[in-house]
C-alpha cells in the first residue's frame, strides 16, 4: 500500500499550499529533506499519543534514517522547520528544545527569513524571494 507520511512535530515553511505562496526557507527545507532521506529506507513510527492518521489521511510518524537518527530532529536543529506542537506527542518538549536552540544559533530560516506568528501561534515565514 502506498501512503503519505507526515512527520509528527515538524511543520517546515510552505511550498504548496493552495492558499499561501512559496515561503521563505521552504525550497531549502524541501531540498533539505530530499538529500537527508534520498532513496534509503527509512523506519516509520508512531507515537502512542498521537492520532494515527491527520485530517488528510496521511500518516503521523517519527521517520528515522538508517542510522537511528531522527528527521524531524535534524529538520528543527538545523533550521529547516519549527516545532509543531498543536497536537500532543510525546517529543513535544524535546522538540520546542530543538526549536529555541535553533533559533538562538540563527540556524536556517532563523537568519534568513522573517518568522511571523499567527494569533494561534502557528509560525510563517515570509513570502521567498523569486
Amino acid at each position: 500500500t502506498v501512503e503519505t507520511v507526515r512527520f509528527i512535530g515538524v511543520d517546515t515553511p510552505e511550498t504548496h499550499h493552495p492558499d499561501r505562496p512559496v515561503e521563505c526557507y521552504g525550497r531549502e527545507a524541501a531540498e533539505y529533506t530530499k538529500q537527508l532521506i534520498g532513496k534509503q529506507k527509512v523506519r516509520l513510527q508512531a507515537d502512542p499519543l498521537d492520532t494515527n492518521r491527520d485530517r488528510y489521511n496521511r500518516l503521523l510518524r517519527y521517520v528515522y534514517l538508517p542510522d537511528n537518527s531522527l528527521v524531524q530532529q535534524k529538520l528543527i536543529s538545523e533550521g529547516y522547520g519549527f516545532a509543531y506542537t498543536f497536537f500532543p506527542f510525546t517529543k513535544t518538549l524535546e522538540f520546542s528544545n530543538y526549536e529555541q536552540q535553533a533559533k538562538a544559533a540563527g540556524k536556517g530560516l532563523w537568519a534568513a527569513c522573517q518568522v511571523n506568528v499567527e494569533a494561534n501561534g502557528s509560525k510563517h515565514t515570509n513570502p521567498a524571494q523569486l
